[in-house]
């Protein structure tokens, strides 16, 4: 089966997008997209009449033209097969995802997914089969790859200022409300269901299926009464030897953090509790907005930085996810590779299974799939193509 590595398809001069589900995320991406160039949102689907009522209203009060409107459970079947839909936006539940991004890119359309992408293992073996069938993008939505200070970082990495990394930590800790829907899987799950906040800024730091990869985790949950203050990490390492840290936290008062830690041989950096970097050359640890005045001499050089300096200018409510969708548009306009392809929707999501598996079977050892069936090492680097 052909492979997808850095897949090149026809340029697309307006994306026309239909945008499923429109809970909390969908209708923050559809309240973005009226700052995004090159992109129409044609259809909303949703299986509340209420909501696409509301959709409706809040791309006439933005100056765009109603999209069409279709409510139901099975209605995003019909959208799959239509032929004036270039891209599927999937916000729905996490549950629903993988289905639903096959079944489009079967019928010729490119995707774009919420985290995770999946669910378990086999479902990240769907995406990649369907998507090396079809070669259609399948992308997923990670945010947290378009932090400012992970972009920077990721410039710095490539200046060799860290070194050889050796050791990575990422995270989603965030306190959540007790009934949020969150906190109610992260109580059932028994490992970390949520893992591509962490892990997606590493994957591209280490060069995942483009030079390393993931070979093993082990995964420990831990929790205090009724499952209050439940924790879980995950240690992974990766076929050159480095060590990830992934941590989930929605229970405990800590503050907001993702960490974004990263050590080298010759330097450090972490973003949460407050910027610091270490670097040799460098006769001082920075901090706080020193850390500021240094990356900047960086931030020139990364393209999607460019995105999140418009998003800021312009006063989007995220900046992060205006420059991830400007990426991608970007990217489909121009018919160039995406910045994040099915084996990182497949790598990141498979996490959320295999760290329940681990951690159930008393923080045994678990392979991680190649997704890429052998190809992992083609690539050398993660690129963002211009």
């Amino acid at each position: 089966m052909s492979h997808v590595l850095e897949l090149r398809t026809t340029p697309i001069h307006n994306v026309r997008i239909a945008l499923l589900g429109l809970g909390e995320r969908g209708l923050k991406t559809l309240g973005r997209y009226a700052h995004i160039r090159g992109a129409e949102i044609r259809c909303i689907v949703d299986i509340d009449a209420e909501k696409l009522a509301v959709a409706n209203q809040a791309l006439q009060a933005s100056g765009r033209p109603k999209a069409e409107a279709i409510v139901g459970s099975e209605a995003w079947h019909d959208i799959c097969r239509r032929s004036d839909i270039d891209l599927i936006y999937i916000c729905t539940e996490w549950t629903t995802h993988t289905a639903m991004a096959c079944e489009a890119m079967s019928h010729g359309k490119h995707v774009a997914v919420e985290v995770p992408a999946a669910t378990t293992v086999e479902e990240c073996w769907q995406l990649v089969d369907t998507a090396e069938l079809t070669q259609r993008h399948c992308f997923i939505t990670e945010n947290c790859c378009y932090d400012k200070f992970f972009l920077t970082q990721l410039e710095i990495n490539r200046h060799g200022l860290f070194g050889d990394v050796t050791y990575c930590e990422g995270a989603y800790i965030h306190e959540l409300n007790a009934d949020s829907w969150m906190t109610k899987r992260m109580m059932t799950h028994g490992g970390n269901p949520y893992p591509t906040h962490g892990l997606g800024p590493i994957g591209w730091l280490l060069g995942f299926h483009r030079g390393d990869r993931m070979e093993y985790l082990v995964s420990q949950t831990a929790a205090g009464k009724n499952n209050l203050g439940r924790i879980n990490n995950t240690l992974i390492k990766t076929h050159k030897g480095v060590s990830i840290l992934l941590q989930i936290d929605v229970t405990t008062p800590r503050p907001y953090s993702r960490l974004q830690t990263i050590c080298g041989t010759k330097g450090f950096s972490q973003k949460y509790p407050i910027p610091m970097l270490s670097i040799k050359e460098e006769t001082n640890v920075l901090t706080g907005d020193s850390v500021w005045e240094y990356m900047n001499q960086y931030r020139e050089e990364n393209p999607a930085l460019h995105y999140w300096e418009e998003g800021h200018r312009i006063g989007v409510p995220n900046e992060m996810n205006y420059a991830m969708d400007c990426r991608l548009m970007h990217c489909l306009h121009y018919g160039l590779p995406l910045d994040m392809d099915v084996y990182d929707a497949a790598e990141w999501s498979c996490i959320a299974e295999l760290s329940r598996l681990s951690a159930e079977q008393g923080s045994k050892p678990v392979e991680i799939p190649d997704f890429t069936r052998g190809r992992w090492d083609i690539l050398k680097e993660h690129k963002l193509y211009q």
